[in-house]
C-alpha cells in the first residue's frame, strides 16, 4: 500500500508474490479497464480486500481507444435518452474534479451550412445544458458567421452560415484508467496486468474463484474469492460461457451472447488541420453518426464510425470504407482537408453494445450504450455496456448488485463521489490543457518524483524522458516497450513512425529496470499496424 508522498513500487516478482499467498479475497475482479479498474477503486475505498486481473495490459483494449471526451452524449440526447444524458452530465463533473490533470472542460464548435441548422441543434444543445444544471461547464452560445471563423479558423468557409458554441469535456483515457488502478492499490487492491483469468473455481455449484495464468511466466495461481466480477468489455461471454457450461449439465440452453461489438476508428493528424483548442463536432454526417475533430495531446482526433463486427480482435483493423469516410467528411467541414499521407496514426476500438437477448441483427447504431450487470445461477457477476463518462456510477451499480445477491455485504457508497485520483493537484490549481502536447505536466502532483529519477534531462523525443520510462515501469506495472509507448506515453496512438523510432531506447531503459524481455520486436511490427491504411 501507498502512502500519500510515496506511490507503491509495481515491480512485477512482488505482485506475482502477492497473488501466490493464497488469500481469500471478498472480490475478484476479472478486466483491467474502465470498468473493471473503476470497480477495484469503488470495492477498496469501502474496505473490501479485492484482486484484479487482466489477461494484457490495463486499458489495452476499448479503455485507451476512445474519442477522448467526457461527455453527457449529444447522440443520446437526440434519442431521447435522458436518464443516460443526465447521468452521464453528472458523473462528467465528478471526474474533471477528481483528476484535472487528465480530464478537462473543452469547447466545442457545431458549424451551420444550412439556414435551420444552428436554431435547431442549439436549442437541443440548451436543453443540454439544462439538463447539466449545476453541473454544466459553460454555457451554449449561438455564432454568427464571423464567430464562428474566428473561433475555429480552419472551417470551410464556403457556405458557412453560422454555428453553435457548446462545452463538454475530453481525457486522456490510458493515463485515466492507470490513476484508477493505482488509486485502488493505494487503498489495499491488489492488480496484476499480463494474468489471464483461464477458468472458474467452484465450491456447491457456486462460484468461488479463479484459475489464472502469469502469461509471462506461464505460471498458474488458484484465486479464492467470496464474488467474482466478470468485467471483461467486448471479451465477457467468453467466461459467461464457461460458466454456462459448467452449469448447464441438467440441459439448459447455452449462455447466449450479450455483447454486440461495434468498431469505432480513429485517425489522428497534426494540429495545424483544426489550428487551435476548441473542437468541431458535426452532428449528423451521411450515415447519421456524429464526427469529431478534437485537438489532444499536440494533435487532431478525427472521427469516428460503428461498425458491426462480429470476430473480437485484440488489434482490429480499420476498414476501407471506414477510413474513406471519415476523411471525405473532414473534407466538407475542414479548409484544408487531410489525406491519407497526413494520418500520423489509425487505431480502432470496439464498443461493447449490450444486445438484447432475442436480436440477433447486425444494426449497432440503435443499441444503448447503457451498462448491463447480471448475476448468474453459480453467482458469476458480469458486467459490460456502459462509456468511460459514467465508470464510477456503473463501479457503484455492480457492487449494489453484489450487495442484493449477498455475494458481498452492503457498505456505504459514494466513497468515490470525491476521491480524488493518484496525481491529481488541489482545487483551484493550474492544470496544463489536455489539448497541448504530453509531458511532465501530465503526471500532475508527481512531477517531482519523476524528476528525482535517473535520466530527468535525457530526452528520448518531445513529452518522454529516460526518467519518465523509468517512472513506467516502477510505479506503472509497465512491463513491454507497448506498455510504455501505447498507455503511459501515448506516442504510439499520436505518431506510429516516431514510436518505432524511440522504441529500441524505451526497451533498453525497461530491460535494465525489469530485467524482462520489453517485446521490442513485436512492439516495432504493431507500429505498422498503426500506419497501415486500407486500400
Amino acid at each position: 500500500m501507498s502512502t500519500d508522498n510515496q506511490p507503491g513500487l509495481t515491480h512485477r516478482a512482488s505482485l506475482m508474490a502477492r497473488l501466490a499467498e493464497g488469500h481469500l479475497y471478498d472480490l475478484a475482479i476479472v478486466g483491467g479497464g474502465a470498468t473493471g479498474l473503476g470497480v477495484a477503486l469503488d470495492a477498496a475505498a469501502r474496505g473490501f480486500s479485492v484482486v484484479l486481473v487482466e489477461s494484457h495490459d490495463f486499458a489495452k483494449g476499448t479503455s485507451s481507444r476512445a474519442t477522448k471526451l467526457v461527455h453527457g452524449g449529444v447522440r443520446y440526447l437526440a434519442q431521447g435518452n435522458i436518464a443516460l444524458v443526465r447521468e452521464a452530465l453528472r458523473e462528467r463533473t465528478t471526474l474533471l474534479n477528481n483528476a484535472p490533470h487528465l480530464a478537462q472542460p473543452l469547447p466545442f464548435i457545431m458549424p451551420s451550412y444550412k439556414w435551420w441548422e444552428t436554431p435547431f441543434y442549439g436549442i437541443g444543445l440548451k436543453m443540454y445544458d439544462a439538463l447539466a444544471g449545476k453541473a454544466g461547464l459553460g454555457r451554449t452560445e449561438f455564432l454568427s458567421r464571423a464567430q464562428t471563423l474566428s473561433l475555429l479558423p480552419t472551417a470551410l468557409p464556403a457556405g458557412l452560415r453560422g454555428g453553435v458554441k457548446y462545452w463538454d469535456g475530453q481525457f486522456n483515457d490510458a493515463r485515466l484508467a492507470l490513476a484508477l488502478a493505482r488509486t485502488a492499490a493505494g487503498r489495499g487492491a491488489l492488480l496484476v496486468n499480463y494474468c489471464r483469468a483461464g477458468d472458474l473455481l467452484y465450491e456447491g455449484g457456486k462460484v468461488a474463484g479463479l484459475v489464472c495464468e502469469d502469461t509471462q511466466s506461464g505460471q498458474a495461481y488458484r484465486i479464492r474469492a467470496r464474488c467474482v466480477v466478470n468485467a471483461a468489455g467486448v471479451w465477457v461471454d467468453e467466461l459467461r460461457q464457461k460458466d454456462g457450461a459448467a452449469n448447464g449439465a441438467d440441459g439448459r440452453r447455452p449462455t447466449k451472447p450479450i455483447v454486440a461489438p461495434s468498431q469505432g476508428v480513429h485517425m489522428v493528424v497534426d494540429r495545424e488541420f483544426l489550428g487551435g483548442d476548441v473542437a468541431l463536432m458535426v452532428p449528423k454526417t451521411a450515415d447519421g453518426r456524429v464526427l469529431f475533430a478534437v485537438p489532444w495531446l499536440g494533435k487532431v482526433i478525427l472521427g469516428t464510425t460503428d461498425t458491426p463486427r462480429n470476430d473480437l480482435a485484440r488489434e482490429p483493423q480499420p476498414f476501407k470504407e471506414e477510413v474513406d469516410f471519415i476523411l471525405n467528411e473532414s473534407a466538407r467541414y475542414l479548409r484544408r482537408a487531410p489525406g491519407r499521407a497526413d494520418v500520423k496514426s489509425v487505431w480502432v476500438g470496439l464498443r461493447p453494445l449490450v444486445k438484447p437477448q432475442d436480436d440477433d441483427g447486425d444494426d449497432t447504431k440503435g443499441l444503448s450504450r447503457e451498462h448491463t450487470v447480471l448475476v448468474s445461477r453459480s453467482g458469476l457477476v458480469t458486467v459490460t455496456g456502459g462509456k468511460w463518462t459514467t465508470y464510477r456510477a456503473m463501479a457503484e451499480d455492480v457492487l449494489r448488485r453484489c450487495a442484493e445477491r449477498g455475494l458481498m455485504e452492503h457498505r456505504q457508497e459514494g466513497l468515490t463521489l470525491h476521491l480524488e485520483l493518484v496525481g491529481a493537484p488541489g482545487a483551484g490549481t493550474p492544470v496544463q490543457s489536455i489539448c497541448r502536447p504530453p509531458g511532465l505536466h501530465s503526471y500532475g502532483t508527481e512531477q517531482g518524483l519523476v524528476l528525482s529519477l535517473p535520466g530527468a534531462q535525457t530526452s528520448l523525443c518531445e513529452g518522454l524522458t529516460e526518467a519518465m520510462v523509468r517512472f513506467a515501469a516502477r510505479f506503472e506495472y509497465a512491463v513491454k516497450v507497448e506498455d510504455v509507448l501505447a498507455r503511459r506515453a501515448r506516442l504510439l496512438f499520436l505518431d506510429a513512425r516516431l514510436a518505432s523510432a524511440v522504441a529500441p531506447q524505451v526497451a533498453e531503459i525497461l530491460r535494465d529496470e525489469t530485467g524482462l524481455d520489453p517485446e521490442l520486436d513485436a512492439f516495432i511490427e504493431l507500429t505498422r499496424h498503426y500506419l497501415h491504411l486500407p486500400d
